[in-house]
Parts: C-alpha cells; sequence; structure tokens
C-alpha cells in the first residue's frame, strides 16, 4: 500500500512532504499543479502524511470517498509521459 497525494495539493505545490521522504518518491513536473508518490518506490512510512499543510496525502486504503479517483491518477502518472522529466522539487 502506498501513500496517494489528493486534491487539496493541487494549486499550493508545498515541498514538505518532498523534504521528509526517506526514499525520495514523491516527484512533480514543471507543469503539473500537484506532487504525485511513485507507488512502486513508497515504503508506507507515513512521513509525510502529518507535514502536508492541506492534510492531502492519505493511506491509499484511507482516500477519503470524494478523491478516490486520486488512486488512479496517481498510478497513471508513473505510467505516462517521460520519467526524465521527473523532479524532485
Amino acid at each position: 500500500m502506498a501513500y496517494i497525494i489528493t486534491e487539496p495539493c493541487v494549486g499550493v505545490k508545498d515541498a514538505a512532504c518532498v523534504d521528509v521522504c526517506p526514499v525520495d518518491c514523491i516527484y512533480t513536473r514543471d507543469a503539473d499543479d500537484m506532487y504525485y508518490i511513485n507507488p512502486d518506490e513508497c515504503i508506507d512510512c507515513a512521513a509525510c502524511e502529518p507535514v502536508c499543510p492541506v492534510t492531502a496525502i492519505f493511506a491509499e486504503d484511507a482516500v477519503p470517498a470524494q478523491w478516490k479517483s486520486y488512486v488512479a491518477k496517481n498510478a497513471t502518472y508513473f505510467k505516462t509521459g517521460d520519467p526524465k522529466t521527473l523532479k524532485r522539487k
């Protein structure tokens, strides 16, 4: 199970979660309006969850119903696009 960043991050893009991630699994691209957690790299440590200033990060099985679409959106993010364009900040 990975952690998922949801709608409250859109437009905020605060990097506090990136700074505390021990495995550097949180990414973005310049054109993105939020961050994404790579489910294959996330170790489920939960370090990112409490530092999120907008409460946008949830364990995959705890994503609120109104933001469940972000589970698929997050997975799709890492399956599409050029991975070389990803960056951590």
